[in-house]
């Protein structure tokens, strides 16, 4: 069964989190973090901030991989996942820039599909990744995995709908129309590789999405859904996200029962 974690609040989540990611590195001589952008994470990565901040945590022995690209935004434009985790992660901890590896998207358009393939090798040549966090869309996407997505899916150019271009709309100065078209992105099957997942949503906006890819079927209609197919999946909620969660208070109670040696 998918781990449910109900927290108070974002920012008991990203300490919940971040605890997760120091333990990770303490017994890995090399991790491997998967990195998600969007609102969701945001938290988790202002709490690495702040232990790194304080010595309190490293991730200079880290690698990391990028979740997704844009397709036809510069290397340097701000809303580049590229740039975005520069701004919220790299410069913000010891994580060294040129081990932060994303799809490669500024190749020529029909060199698109042996990049996507280059990129998966690169995560294999790795070792895969132990630790990725994850984001949902409201329409239940994961990376940019569409309903409808092949749940095997590897990485791959994806049409992205006006739905999620809507809801990237603020990362864009509220222009739908500014959001590019496509993106590259790890595919369901690639995303459900890494040994641990870690889901994160918060707020009511998202209660219905949680309540389906939680305890719905697993569908393609709902992609993130194919987390419950893993068997070490973490999802951390607020309580207004676990708001449509039928069985609500036995994630509570088995997450206060749990030994604290376990961790998430």
């Amino acid at each position: 069964m998918t781990e449910v974690v109900i927290v108070d609040d974002p920012t008991a989540g990203a300490e919940l989190v971040a605890g997760a990611v120091a333990a990770l590195v303490a017994s890995r001589p090399a991790p491997v973090l998967g990195l998600a952008t969007g609102g969701s994470p945001r938290p988790v990565y202002d709490r690495l901030a702040g232990l790194c901040s304080t010595g309190e945590l490293s991730l200079a022995r880290c690698q990391a991989f990028l979740l997704d690209e844009y397709v036809g935004l510069s290397r340097s434009h701000p809303a580049s996942y590229r740039q975005v985790i520069e701004r919220e992660v790299v410069v913000r901890t010891d994580l060294p820039a040129e081990r932060v590896l994303g799809p490669d998207v500024w190749v020529a358009e029909s060199d698109l599909p042996a990049a996507c393939r280059r990129y998966e090798e690169r995560i294999c040549e790795a070792g895969g990744v132990d630790l990725q966090l994850l984001g949902v869309g409201t329409d239940g996407h994961i990376g940019f995995n569409e309903p409808g997505s092949s749940l095997g899916s590897r990485t791959r150019l994806k049409t992205l709908t006006a739905r999620t271009r809507a809801d990237n709309a603020r990362f864009f100065d509220g222009d739908a129309g500014a959001v590019p078209l496509h993106v590259v992105t790890q595919g369901i099957g690639t995303i459900l590789e890494a040994r641990h997942l870690v889901l994160l949503a918060w707020g009511e906006a998202k209660a219905d999405v949680i309540g389906r890819l939680v305890e719905g079927p697993v569908t393609a209609s709902v992609p993130a859904s194919a987390v419950q197919l893993h068997p070490h999946v973490t999802v951390v909620v607020d309580s207004p996200a676990a708001s449509k969660l039928q069985r609500a208070e036995y994630y509570r109670e088995t997450w206060a029962a749990k030994p604290d040696w376990q961790g998430i």
